[in-house]
């Protein structure tokens, strides 16, 4: 973890909450550079611009589920093109979008897939997420990221811009 300073400015900022049993905001993966506590409900973390990770927004009353959203980010540079979420700041590169709760979870339970197979969820080729969005609005499963998948893209990095 670095201090919080001047430099956090070239950083994202995600506000979680977290009140039991009403507002629950986490992160699944991703590995923040910092993080300030607020108060016993509410914390900053920060992320470095191009690292990828996971939030988890849920939301009830008391009549149950008011919402479940489950984003992939990429933290983008200073000043660079991003697109906005209610507590992402200035906000990230989307390269998952999936609500409802059944959704949710069926995302889940695929990063805890690929998590299994010993890979850095941070580290899986963005357009994996992108696949896994798409075919999951579609109501369908996706393809599971396999150590060949990752191996590849890995190497693809190394030789790409």
């Amino acid at each position: 973890m670095i201090a919080i300073d001047a430099h956090m400015a070239d950083l994202t900022r995600v506000e979680l909450t977290w009140i039991e049993g009403r507002t629950e905001f986490w992160i699944r993966f991703g590995q923040e550079v910092a993080s300030q506590i607020l108060d016993r409900n509410r914390r900053h973390v920060f992320f470095r611009p191009g690292m990828v990770f996971a939030l988890v927004r849920w939301a009830a009353n008391d009549f149950g589920t008011m919402m479940s959203r489950l984003d992939i980010l990429r933290a983008v540079a200073p000043g660079a093109t991003c697109q906005t979420l209610p507590c992402v700041c200035p906000g990230g590169e989307i390269l998952l979008k999936i609500g409802g709760w059944p959704k949710v979870e069926a995302v889940l339970r695929h990063i805890d897939g690929i998590e299994a197979g010993g890979i850095d969820l941070a580290e899986v080729d963005p357009d994996h997420w992108r696949h896994v969005g798409h075919w999951m609005s579609a109501g369908e499963v996706p393809r599971p990221y396999t150590a060949a998948r990752h191996r590849a893209w890995l190497r693809r990095r190394e030789i790409a811009p």
